[in-house]
């Protein structure tokens, strides 16, 4: 039986054929150098094509209302094709300076013992392979730089014309903050972004990131390290594709690009320093996350500097419910400190509520700093002293490194972006 499908608002040669057990329909087939403008419509006859081999192809469209996960700068909707008697597609890769040939299913087969049946179902993640079979295929596909082809466009040119990018949470302020910068940069080249979020419950680790990410038509990868990846000292970017880590620690062989989270607490505490205040408590995030542990050690360095014992410090969850439990928690035990610093602007704000419903007044008797400076839009007269960070040229550092087409790829960098301090009516002399 004959199976129609209609594709809306696509232009140009769709280099196609197959696709198999797709989501949205079944054995799709679509002619061969077929001329598409606006509206097109295919019909699949299986009898007439004569395939001998169906590989399955995870096809995520990116025109706008047809993607889900997809951020994309401009429309995009790639098909691929088998031609008959051709044998199977080749899985390409960007062009590197070796000048070798893209890696194929048949490479990664004979490398792994395997049939190109089995590379296919691994490549997408298909069900009926044994957990020691898909091992052996995924480690031959990372050895050789395999990675499965999606867009008809990068047999033109090598390129996807896209970058990946990794993040836990997306809610998140910096997170909602770099990936506009990406997206700024992005569409710069004419690139579009393709968004996976990991989830909170599941494990983390860059090689997991990674291997989601070039299962994908990207051209590089950009994985947000908000916690500690386990992997992190013994992982290994997959040639052929530039890899960036949003993080602080720098890595021999990754690029990674972040603010400078151990620098802002400098630029607060020296603030601190310089009206005279020297009991200074800290009210810090997670434990877990990489920017807090780096706040943290400027806030514990500089006062170790001054040859002041710290106080142990309180930990939040970046909410301003935490900032107010630990702002409450300071001012009904702690009569000694004339500062706090927060580790980020919602606890901040949090704890200026805490320390005024306790009848203390900021910042006569107390001063409070924060980081990020992201209370304006949320918060009506801002008095906040904090420290702002360009969290937009922090995208376009991570995007430029990572896509090959920007012309910084390839050169290992650890790049860290200095905050600015944004002195407001928090902050004063400490009481006498």
């Amino acid at each position: 039986m004959n199976q129609v499908f209609t594709i809306p608002h696509v232009t140009g040669y769709v280099n196609v054929l197959i696709t198999h057990r797709l989501s949205l329909f079944e054995n799709l087939v679509i002619g061969r150098n077929t001329a598409v403008n606006g509206t097109a419509v295919w019909t699949y006859k299986a009898e007439e094509m004569q395939i001998e081999k169906v590989e399955y192809v995870n096809m995520r469209p990116t025109i706008a209302g047809l993607g889900a996960g997809c951020i994309s700068a401009r429309p995009a909707f790639t098909l691929f094709r088998s031609r008959k008697g051709e044998g199977d597609p080749v899985a390409r890769r960007p062009s590197n300076d070796t000048g070798t040939r893209p890696v194929s299913m048949a490479d990664v087969a004979r490398a792994a013992g395997v049939s190109q049946q089995t590379v296919s179902r691994v490549a997408n993640g298909l069900p009926n392979v044994n957990e020691q079979t898909r091992q052996r295929v995924q480690a031959a596909m990372q050895e050789l730089g395999f990675r499965p082809s999606y867009a008809g466009r990068s047999l033109r040119d090598g390129r996807y014309h896209s970058v990946g990018l990794c993040v836990n949470d997306v809610t998140k302020f910096g997170n909602l903050s770099m990936i506009d910068g990406i997206a700024s940069a992005a569409r710069e080249h004419n690139c579009a972004i393709t968004l996976v979020e990991m989830s909170k419950t599941e494990e983390f680790s860059l090689a997991e990131a990674t291997r989601r990410m070039a299962a994908l038509p990207v051209d590089g990868i950009i994985i947000g390290m908000s916690r500690m990846a386990p992997d992190f000292e013994t992982f290994d970017p997959l040639p052929g594709i530039g890899t960036v880590i949003v993080t602080m620690y720098a890595h021999p062989r990754v690029t990674t690009v972040d603010s400078d989270h151990y620098g802002c607490s400098l630029l607060l505490m020296d603030h601190l320093f310089e009206l005279g205040h020297e009991q200074i408590r800290y009210i810090g995030g997670p434990s877990f996350s990489v920017d807090e542990q780096f706040r943290r050690a400027g806030w514990q360095d500089a006062l170790e500097r001054k040859h002041i014992e710290p106080v142990e410090p309180l930990e939040g969850d970046w909410s301003a419910n935490s900032g107010y439990e630990a702002g409450r928690y300071l001012a009904e035990h702690d009569r000694t400190m004339t500062a706090i610093y927060a580790a980020n602007d919602q606890m901040a704000n949090g704890a200026i509520a805490a320390l005024r419903d306790s009848g203390l007044r900021v910042p006569e008797d107390v001063s409070v700093v924060g980081v990020d400076d992201s209370l304006d839009d949320f918060v009506a007269h801002n008095e906040l002293t904090t420290v702002r960070f360009d969290l937009h040229q922090r995208g376009r550092e991570v995007f430029e490194h990572a896509v090959p087409e920007a012309g910084t790829a390839g050169k290992t960098v650890a790049i860290r972006i200095p905050g600015q301090l944004i002195i407001r009516h928090s902050t004063a002399i400490p009481r006498s």
